[in-house]
């Protein structure tokens, strides 16, 4: 079983900056992936960025060069850098591990970007 809790979502300007945090219950080098996902309303949860327990990144067309996924062993915390946001980036932002074949999720953090 792996916990996962989302912080940092809220309300910004379009051009602004937020940063989400994923605590993990679990050291998250154990797992095989950790990523991020966003489902607006109406439309389908897709994937935004992930990085692999080997270090592996990648990114949704629609996100690189704005935002970045990095993580802190330390504090088994995966983060999502998000810059010059745009509308379009409203959502709810929800953390994903996976371990074996089995994915866990966190409860999902709302993103708002007013124009």
């Amino acid at each position: 079983q792996v916990q996962l809790v989302e912080s940092g979502g809220g309300l910004v300007q379009a051009g602004g900056s937020l940063r989400l945090s994923c605590a993990a219950s679990r050291t998250i080098f154990s797992l095989n992936t950790m990523g991020w996902y966003r489902q607006a309303p109406g439309k389908q949860r897709e994937l935004v960025a992930a990085i692999t327990g080997g270090g592996s990144i990648n990114y949704a067309d629609s996100v690189k060069g704005r935002f970045t996924i990095s993580r802190d062993g330390a504090k088994n915390t995966v983060y999502l850098q998000m810059n010059s946001l745009k509308p379009e980036d409203t959502a709810v932002y929800y953390c994903k591990a996976r371990q074996g074949w089995t994915d866990y999720w966190g409860q999902g953090t709302q993103v708002t970007v007013s124009s």
